[in-house]
């Protein structure tokens, strides 16, 4: 009796305070299912989905705390009889100052596994309720009835007993990760991936080739939150081999993998990070492959030396060599920009005056050239400061964040854009007049010092030619994601404006062989003007890409660029005048060829706009192959004349260009479909990295027999397992091996695994409405078109009978 009072009084008080909110949310949802293990015995199974900071409290909570759940149903003791306490999912302790008791509850998910034994054996149905209690600042009752349909349980699979044979590997379950987390100091630790690959597959390695197989990434929710990464990771012994279907030398492991990814805590409390490891395992198809792993930091063990054996010095050593060579194209790059801006009418003015300063002022020769050299060193130093500034003000996981984020690539296409409207003769950017007098008071002062404001000086006065092109400069270094980048980019900018000042100074009857100031120096301003515009649509792309708009696709992106480098040969044609121009007469030699081969150029990006490759510039405009209106280039024949734009699509459905099949990405809209038309459905488990489903596509689907099935036949869904779109937060989970469910491709991926125990891209399977169970097995890629075609009309056959 005095439970049940206090049972009463707790219910009491924990209803009113419920109640008592608005809006009122169930913390906890569930979903359930039924398990067989054998013919008379059942895990029923509930998982729950529980809100933040909300504890739902395990069936071992300790008496007179929170109630604990519990099962009931009125068939027990005549249909079936639960067996023992469920199985739980792991809890949590915490000491309960209410209770004054140490709580065993679950946060954020739990699963509980109820097993029963039928006393009935024609049973088919058991209705079981769990009751419990969840409490956040105060308590809500939980109950949860459920009717569990025998007939659709689905096999279980004791864990212990497949332990051993999930550390297998073979061509169904060809790769196997282990981890374990290293501690380095208080700050920083290595995250361990160990990985055994089943025999003569290949895992790529974060080295692979841009446009080759995917290669190892690391992802986490946590980045640049609780901690960064710092640099790639360590990786164990890699092969190279050429690949016939990418045409380059790929990098990869086989047999074993080691990779030590190291991070940097930028917090102190860290206690836990969760890292994902993404990448690619191919032998004749190709498997994604994602490993996410909880790393508990507390249990670091000490830092182990990687052997000579096991680390592949000369693929670091290889990377190395790319980010270097990478940095010494930035430094070119940028080089070449201060050499441009030389040829300004801010600047180029400014040598001869300069120098003669220096020559007459100078009691010799010797001590002109050493002032000189000050002079020049002074100008570099003051562009190093400010790419160290940028540098320092952003940090390297910001500069990496610039690299990747849509919103930087925005703000970057608006600053290049202002930027060349300024060289095209709009307006002019430039630094207050009070800055320049102050400066050129300081520099009357003489010496080394009285130098290093001249220096200043011509920085801020020349500042609206250079300016735009230093931040130019920088939006490119900040682009690359290094933290060095800035520091080098502005090096080489400023050792191109400083060197002719040196050199001119050392010999001044170089002097006598400058051209004249004149119009030409606007010419240059204007030109460099154009390029930035066309530069500044680049990042638009990045940021259009991004986001998956479809906005800015192949074709508008050429057409853009036709445009803005058709106006520039219209302009060094004389033909288009601008506000800063001076009278034209005639047109120079040197203007005349720059203007052919713009021309030239626009010319070369016209056949772009229906599909042509476009070599020359490769990796700038969008991807021919996902990113484009006409996505399989010149000349190729559309099979199908139907009208697209004419026809009504049904919900969630798109056409598949350019056969104009109707396809479905979303499983539950084209079985609504197919239901509605009655049509057998084929499920197409794909990736948009897929090299053999784009064979399949482009080589066998064309084919009149298989297009005409495809068309009129069936329902096709394609379900794309490597789509990093994350699922709405009530649909993200964690599944039974622990493996979190969060994007679109994760669910797919199980959806196959589960299903048909593969996770292969292509993967074909014909299903009915009303089960996954594959109606004539399943196909892969295959270019016997022949065969195909016999696959499909089997399986419709099925679907038939």
């Amino acid at each position: 009796m005095k439970k049940i009072f206090k049972f009463f009084i707790f219910l009491f008080i924990t209803t009113l305070a419920v109640f008592s909110q608005e809006g009122f949310k169930e913390p906890v949802t569930w979903t359930t299912h039924a398990e067989k293990i054998n013919e008379t015995e059942y895990y029923l199974v509930f998982k729950a989905k529980i809100d933040n900071k909300w504890h739902l409290y395990s069936q071992y909570n300790p008496e007179g705390a929170s109630l604990p759940i519990e099962f009931d149903s009125e068939q027990k003791a005549k249909d079936f009889e639960f067996i023992g306490k469920a199985l739980e999912s792991e809890t949590h302790k915490e000491y309960s100052e209410v209770w004054k008791k140490e709580e065993i509850f679950f946060s954020n998910e739990g699963v509980l596994k109820q097993r029963i034994k039928l006393l009935n054996p024609n049973v088919k149905e058991v209705e079981v309720s769990l009751y419990g209690q969840a409490c956040k600042k105060s308590c809500v009752q939980i109950e949860k009835t459920v009717k569990f349909d025998l007939s659709k349980a689905i096999p279980f699979v004791d864990k212990q007993e497949t332990e051993s044979k999930k550390q297998e590997v073979n061509d169904n379950n060809p790769i196997v990760f282990t981890t374990s987390v290293e501690k380095i100091n208080d700050k920083e630790y290595y995250l361990v991936y160990k990985a055994k690959i089943a025999d003569k597959w290949h895992l790529y390695s974060q080295y692979n080739p841009e446009g080759a197989s995917l290669p190892i990434e690391f992802d986490s929710e946590q980045k640049d939150k609780d901690f960064e990464f710092v640099s790639k990771a360590l990786e164990s012994e890699t092969h190279k081999e050429y690949s016939d279907v990418w045409k380059k030398e790929e990098v990869f492991f086989s047999n074993k993998a080691i990779l030590k990814q190291k991070i940097k805590l930028l917090k102190d409390n860290v206690k836990e990070i969760e890292a994902s490891l993404f990448g690619q395992v191919c032998k004749k198809s190709c498997i994604q492959v994602e490993e996410t792993a909880k790393f508990d930091l507390s249990k670091a063990t000490a830092v182990t030396e990687m052997k000579a054996a096991d680390i592949s010095d000369k693929d670091n050593n290889d990377e190395s060599k790319k980010e270097k060579k990478g940095l010494l194209m930035l430094f070119l790059g940028s080089f070449i920009a201060g050499l441009a801006a030389l040829l300004t009418p801010c600047v180029f003015p400014m040598i001869p005056m300069t120098v003669s300063f220096f020559t007459k002022q100078s009691k010799s020769k010797a001590q002109g050239i050493r002032n000189a050299v000050i002079y020049g060193l002074a100008i570099i130093f003051i562009y190093v400061v400010l790419g160290l500034a940028v540098s320092a003000i952003f940090g390297p996981a910001a500069m990496n964040e610039l690299s990747t984020s849509p919103w930087f690539n925005l703000v970057f296409f608006i600053i290049l854009v202002i930027f060349a409207v300024s060289f095209l003769g709009a307006f002019e950017i430039m630094l207050p007049n009070s800055w320049a007098n102050k400066v050129d008071a300081q520099a009357d002062r003489g010496g080394i010092i009285g130098i290093l404001f001249m220096a200043l000086g011509l920085a801020i006065v020349s500042f609206s030619c250079t300016g735009p092109l230093v931040g130019s400069a920088l939006v490119a270094a900040a682009s690359t994601g290094s933290y060095v980048a800035p520091i080098i980019s502005m090096l080489g900018f400023s050792i191109a404006i400083a060197l002719p000042f040196a050199l001119f100074a050392a010999f001044p009857g170089w002097l006598n062989s400058l051209p004249k100031s004149g119009g030409w120096l606007n010419t240059v301003k204007v030109v460099l003007g154009f390029l930035e515009l066309a530069l500044a649509f680049k990042f638009l792309s990045n940021a259009d890409i991004a986001w998956d708009f479809h906005y800015l696709e192949r074709e508008t992106f050429l057409a853009i660029w036709i445009a803005v480098f058709g106006a520039l040969a219209f302009y060094l044609f004389g033909k288009i005048k601008l506000p800063h121009d001076s009278p034209l007469d005639h047109i120079s030699v040197g203007r005349l060829m720059l203007g052919l081969i713009t021309l030239t150029f626009v010319i070369y990006l016209i056949p772009g706009l229906w599909g042509a490759p476009l070599k020359l510039i490769s990796g700038l405009p969008p991807s021919i192959s996902n990113y484009s209106e006409s996505p399989y280039g010149v000349g190729f024949k559309k099979l199908s004349g139907t009208n697209i734009s004419s026809q009504e699509l049904p919900e969630g459905a798109h056409f598949m260009k350019p056969f104009d099949i109707i396809t479905f990405d979303d499983y539950e809209e084209g079985l609504a479909y197919a239901k509605k038309v009655n049509k057998p459905i084929l499920l197409d488990f794909t990736g948009k990295n897929c090299v053999n489903c784009r064979r399949m596509e482009e080589n066998v689907w064309p084919n009149a027999k298989v297009l005409s099935l495809l068309k009129n036949d069936i329902v096709l869904i394609s379900l794309y397992v490597d789509s990093k779109k994350k699922l709405p937060k009530e649909e993200q989970y964690i599944n039974e091996n622990g493996k979190k469910i969060h994007t679109v491709g994760n669910k797919w991926s199980e959806m196959q695994i589960n299903n048909y125990q593969n996770n292969a891209q292509p993967y074909y399977v014909f299903v009915n409405h009303n089960s996954l169970k594959a109606l004539n097995g399943h196909t892969s890629y295959d270019p016997d078109i022949d065969k195909y075609v016999n696959w499909l009309k089997e399986g419709i056959a099925k679907f038939k009978e």
